[in-house]
């Protein structure tokens, strides 16, 4: 089973990226927040307990979020491996996450981390629009819609975020990146990381990715 785990800032890439490797690897997208409301949803004893602390505004438990990853991993669509985004996020999680993998008798394979400088970021986000529908990413330099505001995918209106705004920006980096440069020396220090620079064009990217997941040939 190949665990990826898609790291980045904020503007780094992960919305681009995640879709595209997931369709080339034919694995399916993993993300905190999705799976939790799926199993609240659906009532399932993890559901019903990560509710108890979702409905207090509480944070879930790493170890109730890693649960809740593992059995997702059982599914038949990811047999064949997944791709883990916006977990972890904190070095803890990253070990809290490993101890399980362990325990089922699985790892994280690769952790890729795309990087960009900071001032990059600011400016990507500031160009950055986001589908009203269903929360498709764009770029209005980088990756433009075919039509200016529509989504190419479902046609509603693309919009721009309010925390997309410099300041902001700056003070989210402020708080999420020494955290995440925390998990990104974890997997270092483990010979997982893949770093790519994420300034160069999304296939180029996709492609530093995939390449570190299934080498070629030496």
């Amino acid at each position: 089973m190949t665990v990826l785990v898609l790291l980045g800032a904020p503007g780094a890439g992960k919305g681009t990226q995640a879709p595209a490797l997931a369709a080339r690897l034919g694995v399916p997208i993993l993300a905190s927040g999705d799976l939790l409301r799926t199993a609240v949803a659906e009532g399932t004893e993890l559901g019903r307990e990560a509710n108890r602390y979702m409905s207090r505004g509480q944070l879930v438990p790493d170890e109730t979020i890693v649960r809740v990853f593992l059995k997702r991993l059982d599914a038949p669509d990811a047999l064949g491996g997944a791709i883990l985004d916006g977990f972890p996020r904190t070095r803890i999680q990253a070990e809290a996450l490993d101890r399980a993998l362990a325990a089922a008798g699985r790892r994280v394979a690769l952790a890729g981390y795309i990087d960009v400088p900071l001032e990059d970021l600011v400016t990507r986000m500031a160009n950055r629009r986001i589908c009203s529908a269903n929360g498709h990413v764009y770029n209005l330099v980088s990756n433009p819609p075919a039509i200016v505001g529509i989504c190419d995918l479902d046609g509603s209106k693309l919009e721009q975020r309010v925390d997309d705004e410099g300041a902001t920006v700056r003070a989210r980096m402020v708080e999420q990146v020494p955290p995440l440069l925390e998990v990104v020396d974890y997997y270092r220090s483990l010979g997982v990381l893949k770093t790519v620079d994420g300034r160069e064009d999304i296939e180029s990217v996709a492609g530093a990715l995939v390449s570190a997941i299934q080498p070629g040939p030496a």
